[in-house]
């Protein structure tokens, strides 16, 4: 009988391994087609509790076959143009010969919903529960390039293979069916592989799963891999081979990571101590191969080391291939172990993950800065930003997404998570979630939780709960929080010390939780910035009063030591003995925010346009490199052309709104000074209050705008051409919809003007779309009136057909007043959007035009505008253009060539090279959204 309970463990563990599906892949690779001729075997086992008439099966390959799956919108989301404009020889798909039972029995078999990666295979007789069914599969595998996810066949004629047969959907209390979106691990129940494949013979194959035998013959090479327990069976087909394999304790870790030509006894130095400390930190890994590629890296890097160049090397040698390495081995380690959902739980392996590597650093690299020894050059060193150690980075990339309120709960689904954060910020924030669990627990009870998880679970089914069960279970306090509060939602971390009250020797503390959650504070007592005193405070819901001993503190401080992801921590700081909160501080260049002090920075900037020439002054402001709720910016300029002082200045303040539809509400006033002729100058002066609106799936580019503000301009009088209205003031009401994709863009906006001589509205609409043949159309709808208009003599404040006036000075025009010349033929498409300039020039009583283009080849499109113009007194006037589009980077560099318009065939005129129009965006912060759209 005391056998029984080990008799017991292993039934239960033997009938666990034997409901495990065997998949057998016979396949051959034709190198001349890149394709593979797969005859498969599935061992299909029904683990629910009700009989099954359908089996799903993924076909990731197929994802590449078309340019209307998941896996090409997931692109197009992304702005990645590679897949929708690559040749059709370059994608991959399948071919299915035939699927049946083993037996002989054919099976009919579906795609349903038209999913490209997915089928639906539907049994003659239904499957009941813990029967299983044999499958045979014949299919060809046409394998993609790999430019699209850095996994097919590369220009050096290689595979690398992943996802490249066929696979069951895992039963999970009903089936949880995935598309390819290039987002990481595919879903499966671990099961038993036995795969043979027939390469020629100049090819090798490397694989993570154990090699059986390799047998020559005429023309070919037979390989045979096996492996148990497995999720992920990616192989390399290569013409030379490319790995390493080195022995590290009792593991073979074959990789092929770019090593920065460090000596071999070093890599095996390094290895070993990484697979020494995972050993120690989680268990041993259960299989003999470790196998890591430079495209398992690549598509997760350490972020930061992956941005340097080759030729700077601010870190000791060996550090980036050492941390390289380890990033990707744990990845590899856990991926491969802990059978999570990984689009629903990847939450866990990422916290465990980054934690590891965050005492991985702390250990072995203690103190190392986040941009290594570049923090000691001079002029570098004198930023913050040369202060911040390397596992500062985490909490700092994470918090970049809280402060623009675009961070999303950890346990949202990898495909619903916008780019910045499935790629750097959750990770991150699932880490320093638990580095902020060791601080408060203040013991070993975390490390000892993970290990424990990993040991407990190693090679089982396993959720996140779990996880959390372990971890409270080895806490000695309540750490419900951290799974309600900090993993389950958006929520952001902000306190302050609202109340300080000295009594006798004792320090009476009123702490302010800002926002709605149970998460712990830390509060800390200085003297001379250093910490001499520091507790942990609780539940504080709203406020909470607390009673502390004063060891003459000069001040109090919440969150002293960063440990705490904390939202604000600017408001954190109380003087005591010292009058501020905290000191003031002036830097040179915008810097990392230092909350220790009231940083305002100042920094050289320069503007141009062609009366002022450049114009070069200081710019004092507050904004760091994460977004602040409050931002001023103070910019006085000389023009060395108008030899005058000209500038801007601004100031607001900014509400954010968690989870809401209303998602931001802002409100200030800004003003500028500048000229609008030669000698003669501007004054604006505008309040503004706006609401932005955002969808609440946060992958949507969909928002909604609706500003109101006031716009008062002064103008200097021009004596040769006196103005009739130099003064003005008109209140601007502008509701603003947007939608921006890859493959269709869509915006519109409604305008209302009213001034004490006019008032006016307009409605603007413009539409694009790409085409799976790639052909794009542009169109573009504009149509305003004025609702009266008692200034009809002067064309100041009419709608413009081609350059509009821009009497509101919101366009950035280089040489405003320009009437001939290379600045006036810069123009902004808006209001009537005409390339050539046609007579009636403007509409002083309504206007509506359409613009039109299409491509022709590439960046080459044909255009046209066609509209009517209407002034008081005069009959509407039909007007229309057309030509040629060179649009290079599309709304930021483009040139119009007109050919023919209401002025006949305009190319043969003389003067043809002052009718080419064009679009120059030299906007820093424009041209910086072209590149960032794709993250957020």
């Amino acid at each position: 009988m005391k056998n029984l309970p080990l008799f017991l463990i292993f039934f239960v563990f033997s009938g666990w391994l034997s409901a495990q599906n065997v998949i057998n892949v016979n396949a051959r690779l034709i190198d001349s087609t890149h394709t593979l001729e797969i005859d498969q075997d599935i061992k299909f086992v029904n683990t629910e509790e009700r009989e099954l008439v359908s089996i799903y099966l993924n076909d990731w390959n197929n994802a590449f076959s078309s340019k209307t799956s998941a896996l090409a919108k997931r692109f197009a989301e992304d702005y990645a143009r590679r897949f929708h404009f690559a040749k059709d020889r370059e994608r991959g798909y399948t071919t299915i010969n035939s699927i049946g039972e083993k037996s002989g029995d054919s099976l009919s078999w579906d795609r349903p919903g038209n999913v490209a990666d997915l089928i639906r295979v539907k049994l003659n007789t239904p499957l009941a529960p813990g029967d299983s069914i044999n499958l045979h599969l014949n299919y060809k595998v046409k394998i993609p390039d790999d430019k699209f996810t850095r996994y097919g066949r590369d220009d050096n004629g290689n595979y690398k293979l992943r996802y490249w047969y066929f696979t069951p959907a895992p039963l999970d209390n009903g089936w949880k069916l995935y598309s390819h979106q290039d987002l990481g691990l595919q879903y499966l129940k671990p099961h038993t592989v036995n795969i043979s494949i027939d390469i020629p013979t100049e090819f090798y194959a490397a694989s993570s799963l154990d090699l059986l035998r390799t047998q020559t013959n005429k023309g070919y090479k037979t390989i045979t891999f096996s492996g148990d327990n497995r999720v992920d069976s990616k192989m390399y087909i290569t013409k030379s081979y490319i790995f390493e394999s080195i022995g590290a304790n009792e593991n073979q870790v074959i990789t092929n990571i770019e090593d920065e030509d460090i000596q071999f006894d070093v890599k095996n130095t390094l290895l070993e101590r990484t697979i020494s400390f995972l050993n120690r930190r989680l268990g041993e890994y259960p299989h003999e191969n470790i196998f890591i590629t430079q495209e398992d890296y690549l598509n997760s890097p350490i972020y930061g080391l992956n941005q340097l160049p080759s030729f700077i090397r601010p870190f000791p040698d060996g550090f980036q291939y050492d941390l390289k390495l380890f990033k990707t081995i744990t990845n590899n380690y856990l991926q491969n172990t802990i059978f999570l959902n990984p689009r629903e739980e990847k939450w866990v392996t990422d916290a465990i993950m980054v934690s590891l590597m965050m005492d991985y650093v702390d250990e072995y690299y203690p103190k190392m800065k986040l941009i290594g020894s570049l923090s000691k050059i001079i002029g570098i060193r004198w930023f913050h930003a040369a202060d911040l150690e390397f596992n500062d980075q985490y909490q700092f990339l994470y918090m970049n997404m809280a402060r623009m309120n675009l961070d999303q709960p950890l346990v949202t689904s990898q495909d619903s998570l916008v780019k910045f954060n499935k790629n750097i910020a959750n990770a991150y924030k699932a880490g320093v979630g638990i580095k902020y669990l060791e601080e408060f627990l203040g013991d070993n009870s975390v490390k000892k939780s993970i290990s424990e998880f990993y040991s407990k679970y190693n090679l089982k089914p396993v959720t996140d709960k779990d996880f959390v069960e372990v971890l409270q279970k080895n806490a000695e306090k309540d750490i419900s929080w951290f799974y309600e509060d900090y993993v389950g939602t958006n929520k952001k971390i902000d306190f302050k010390i609202s109340k300080l009250k000295k009594i006798d020797d004792s320090l009476q503390v009123t702490i302010r939780n800002l926002r709605n959650n149970d998460m712990p504070v830390s509060l800390y007592g200085l003297v001379d910035g250093e910490t001499v005193y520091k507790e942990w405070v609780e539940n504080v819901r709203d406020t909470k009063t607390v009673i502390i001993p004063n060891y003459d503190f000069e001040r109090l401080a919440l969150n002293y030591e960063q440990e705490i992801p904390e939202f604000n921590q600017r408001n954190n700081y109380k003087g005591v003995s010292k009058l501020l909160n905290k000191p003031l501080q002036f830097r040179l260049f915008q810097d990392v925010e230092d909350p220790r002090y009231n940083q305002i920075f100042f920094m050289p900037e320069f503007e141009y346009n062609l009366y002022d020439g450049v114009s070069i002054g200081p710019k004092l402001y507050n904004k760091t490199v994460l977004s602040k709720t409050f931002n001023f910016s103070i910019s006085p300029k000389y023009g060395f052309t108008s030899k005058t002082l000209v500038g801007s200045a601004s100031f607001y303040n900014a509400h954010q709104f968690e989870n809401k539809d209303l998602n931001l509400i802002y409100y200030g006033i800004g003003g500028s000074r500048f000229s609008y002729g030669y000698n003669l100058f501007y004054e604006k002066v505008t309040p503004f209050l706006v609401f932005s609106f955002r969808n609440s799936y946060l992958r949507s580019n969909e928002r909604q705008r609706l500003s109101i503000r006031n716009i008062n301009v002064k103008r200097d009088q021009n004596p040769v051409d006196p103005l009739l209205i130099p003064d003005y003031n008109v209140l601007n009401v502008n509701y603003s919809y947007s939608n921006p994709n890859f493959l269709k863009h869509l915006t519109a906006s409604f305008d209302y003007q009213l001034s004490d001589k006019f008032s006016k509205v307009s409605a603007t609409a413009e539409y694009r779309k790409l085409f799976t043949n790639n052909r794009q159309i542009n169109l573009r709808f504009f149509a305003g009136t004025f609702l009266y208009n008692d200034v009809r003599s002067n064309d100041y404040f009419s709608f413009a057909l081609d350059r509009p006036t821009d009497y509101l000075f919101d366009y950035n025009y280089y040489g405003r007043s320009q009437g001939s010349g290379l600045f006036s033929q810069q123009i902004i498409v808006a209001e009537g959007g005409f390339k050539s300039q046609l007579q009636p020039e403007y509409a002083n009583e309504w206007i509506t035009t359409i613009n039109a283009s299409t491509n022709i080849w590439n960046w080459i499109y044909a255009y046209g505008d066609v509209g009517i113009v209407k002034n008081r007194g005069d009959n509407g006037k039909l007007l229309y253009d057309s030509g040629i589009r060179v649009s290079l980077v599309q709304d930021y560099f483009e040139l119009f060539f007109p050919v023919y318009s209401n002025l006949g065939w305009e190319i043969g005129e003389p003067d043809y090279d002052q009718r080419i129009r064009f679009i120059v965006a030299l906007d820093l912060n424009t041209l910086i959204r072209l590149f960032t759209r794709r993250w957020y």
